[in-house]
């Protein structure tokens, strides 16, 4: 991870492909195109790599969690439960629709606790996401037996675990809905881009649809399609589309090597007997784009930290001070602070966070230090890097 390390021929020929038909939309313009259609055929690749009946191709991870929460009927003044630990697009995509999101405790998965999950369930709920965050995966079998139980939608990013599976499933066909980002920094990349990806066939056309102003995509004349609902434009491009239909292809490969990197960078790290790792549930493996490990407490996080930084080790997040992924510092979602208006009905819902505490989650992000594991390290690099990291950690404890 990041994918834009490996870039090559692949990604050349069919970017040129691309640039040499000149359509670069990924609807329409059919006489034009001369048969090419890099978009649907991404999607095709999609779905026979994760093991799906659709994928829906969108402009972003942001556009795929509000494309599949909205397809699946998620709206105004519904409840989504969502982890304290993810992206701050988690709590966007649920607010533009006018939903609530509802941020419960993580575990030791660093994914959303099952039992937090149950204990914030009430008549308003419609969805839990959950986010796997990391390269890992929470606890699916729990989580799918709540949302079964309690008639609610499961909705699995995966946007940072592609390639990850739990019980030979690929991470994002578990849910009802899965979800994948494609942005610069992803395993695989477009540039910019998502995907939505189900097994449900209404939720599909809901997508397809939602995602291109309501177009119902039937026949070969765009002017004459039809509107079922309402929709937005997270349409994708079929220069972003080019790219990500080389990168697909190549995610086995990618995989081999970041599995390599994690594995001698967990070895060594594993002789510190101050250091735990974070739990994999069984049957699931991860996609190996992160090492996550554990310190004994806050103070001796922050200080390997910053002996990594001071060592010349790179790509190390100590998140529970970071703004991007963490509750303690969203302070525009604590203060409801936004360019545009947001409902009562909203705000009212949540005022719960002007009191409610996430110790539980503060117990294992302020000890949790992720680094990413990147293509590009030769094998010198990647023995040289734990060699650094395991010296700056045993310094630290």
């Amino acid at each position: 991870m990041p994918g834009f390390e490996r870039f090559g021929e692949q990604e050349r020929k069919q970017v040129q492909d691309v640039l040499d038909n000149g359509v670069l939309m990924r609807y329409g313009f059919d006489g034009m195109r001369n048969g090419h259609w890099k978009a649907k055929e991404l999607e095709r690749e999609l779905e026979r790599t994760f093991k799906t009946q659709h994928a829906q191709l969108v402009s972003s991870g942001t556009a795929a969690v509000t494309v599949a929460l909205a397809s699946a009927g998620v709206g105004a003044g519904d409840e989504v439960i969502m982890p304290t630990f993810t992206f701050v697009a988690s709590f966007e995509a649920i607010m533009m629709l006018g939903a609530v999101p509802v941020l419960v405790d993580i575990d030791d998965t660093l994914a959303i606790d099952p039992k937090a999950v149950e204990a914030a369930i009430t008549p308003k709920t419609k969805a839990v996401m959950v986010v796997q965050m990391c390269g890992s995966m929470g606890r699916m079998n729990e989580l799918e037996a709540i949302c079964k139980a309690n008639n609610l939608l499961l909705i699995e990013d995966a946007c940072q675990a592609i390639g990850g599976t739990f019980n030979n499933k690929p991470l994002g066909s578990i849910g009802d809905l899965g979800c994948f980002s494609f942005d610069f920094v992803k395993t695989i990349t477009s540039g910019e881009g998502g995907a939505v990806i189900t097994n449900n066939d209404a939720y599909y056309s809901h997508s397809d649809q939602y995602s291109d102003h309501g177009h119902d995509h039937i026949g070969s004349d765009r002017g004459a399609e039809t509107h079922p609902h309402l929709g937005y434009n997270f349409r994708i491009s079929e220069l972003h589309a080019a790219v990500g239909l080389a990168q697909i292809k190549r995610l086995p490969e990618f995989l081999e090597v970041q599995k390599n990197n994690f594995t001698v960078l967990r070895e060594a790290l594993a002789e510190i007997p101050e250091v735990t790792f974070r739990t994999v549930p069984e049957g699931g493996e991860e996609s190996y784009a992160f090492l996550n490990f554990f310190l004994p407490d806050l103070e001796s996080a922050r200080k390997a930290s910053k002996a990594l930084k001071e060592s010349g080790v790179d790509g190390c997040f100590h998140y529970y001070d970071n703004n991007w992924h963490y509750i303690r510092e969203w302070s525009h979602l604590k203060n409801i602070k936004s360019l545009y208006p947001i409902s009562a009905e909203v705000k009212n819902g949540l005022k719960y966070l002007e009191t409610k505490t996430f110790e539980q989650s503060n117990h294992y992000i302020a000890r949790n230090i992720s680094c990413l594991i990147k293509l590009s390290w030769s094998q010198e690099d990647v023995n040289r890097r734990a060699q650094l990291m395991l010296d700056a950690i045993k310094a630290s404890v």
